[in-house]
């Protein structure tokens, strides 16, 4: 029986050989798809090609397996003879509902929608790194650019998840674009406006639920208008819109507060929130016991952060870097955090504070342990800053679910 990667990468290039004509950058999306949900509508993916990983696939049969590619695609997906065990996180066998993960990051989204015994049928993500990261754990690469995904050949589904890019709304985006005379919000044109690119699947495929996450800073950003925006944009669609405004901190071990939007149809009732709340956790609680010297700050570094901050504490305003207080919520981590650490600096005795380890970093997003960082440290700050807080969306999406049971009673 063949290992994922060594299938996958067997029809990647057979298919990059056999049709040169094809999708090139998307081929290896197109295939971990496939091998997911051999008989789902799939972008790029015509009926040539469809045959051709039929026919390459049945060579990794026994012969007395060779019609399975035939059988439906639950029988057919776990009865291929790949090895799925060096996938920490692979699809539900029996799916209660499906899912599609729009600006997926490195999974947050999806291993919340799985834990409710989820299957995602689509996913997309543009930074390479993440998509490396979002492969090792789930079996499956996303598609790049939504913005050039047919809405038409993303498959039906019941839930639309999306992280929608948050910089252009957040209160540092803003402020940084700002200081470089750049558009932000919706008018920031690669980022803000990806959010129409989820209005346009909506019109497209008419999920039951919307689920969608933002920084705190969208209800009020431009005054209120590009929220208005959104809402409307969304019941123009059909939708009842829902949002709360939610501090993780009783959840995970750091102060992240986040707007959640979920969306129903206007012919069902509107979603309720669960609530979370609780005493806010306590950063000691995931640090690890042995760091290696590495992420030590170093003098100039930690002599630069007190300089800076006592600058701007005169001056009434920019950032300030003090060592975290261990028996509190750490400050909430961003993607920038692996340039200087300043958010969040753990105090040493007889030491310059060091940063947090990756390992830490998904910690406090609430990632398990057996969660893979494949990528270096860099990256990996990136990827756990962007992230969302997997045991709050966890917390959201069992009521999506158990919404979802009311809807196949109406």
């Amino acid at each position: 029986m063949k290992d994922y990667l060594e299938i996958k990468t067997l029809l990647v290039e057979g298919l990059l050989e056999e049709f040169p004509q094809a999708e090139g950058d998307e081929a290896e999306a197109v295939v971990s798809h496939w091998l997911q949900a051999s008989q789902n509508k799939i972008p790029f993916l015509t009926d040539s090609i469809r045959n051709y990983f039929e026919k390459e696939i049945s060579n990794f049969l026994p012969s007395t397996h060779k019609n399975m590619v035939n059988e439906s695609e639950g029988f057919y997906q776990f009865k291929l003879p790949i090895n799925w065990k060096s996938i920490p996180y692979p699809p539900p066998k029996n799916p209660l509902f499906n899912f599609i993960d729009l600006f997926a990051g490195i999974g947050g989204f999806r291993l919340a929608m799985q834990n409710q015994n989820g299957k995602c049928v689509f996913s997309c993500e543009w930074d390479s790194y993440a998509k490396k990261t979002y492969e090792t754990n789930f079996g499956e690469i996303p598609f790049g650019d939504i913005r050039k995904i047919d809405e038409l050949e993303i498959p039906d589904h019941d839930v639309l998840c999306a992280g929608f890019p948050c910089q252009p709304f957040s209160l540092a985006g803003v402020s940084a674009r700002n200081s470089r005379n750049t558009a932000h919000g919706f008018a920031c044109e690669t980022q803000g406006t990806l959010f129409f690119d989820i209005a346009r699947i909506v019109e497209a495929k008419k999920p039951k639920v919307l689920f969608l996450e933002n920084v705190r800073n969208i209800v009020n950003h431009d005054k209120g208008k590009t929220f208005s925006i959104i809402k409307s944009t969304i019941e123009s669609l059909g939708y009842n819109f829902s949002y709360k405004v939610v501090d993780a901190s009783p959840l995970v071990p750091q102060k992240r507060v986040r707007t959640y939007m979920v969306c129903t149809p206007k012919n069902m009732p509107e979603f309720s929130f669960p609530e979370i709340q609780g005493e806010p956790l306590p950063l000691k609680s995931i640090l690890e016991d042995v760091v290696d010297e590495s992420f030590t700050i170093s003098d100039r570094l930690w002599e630069g952060h007190q300089r800076r901050t006592r600058n701007n504490l005169s001056r009434g305003t920019g950032f300030t870097a003090f060592c975290a207080d261990i028996e509190k919520p750490s400050n909430t981590i961003v993607a920038r955090y692996g340039k200087d650490g300043k958010e969040c600096l753990i105090p040493q005795k007889e030491s310059n504070p060091r940063m947090l380890t990756p390992r830490e970093c998904a910690r406090l997003q609430g990632f398990p342990e057996p969660f893979i960082i494949p990528v270096a440290k860099t990256a990996a700050y990136r990827q756990f800053g962007n992230s969302v807080a997997v045991p709050v969306v966890t917390e959201i999406a069992k009521a999506i679910v158990a919404y979802l049971d009311i809807c196949k009673g109406k």
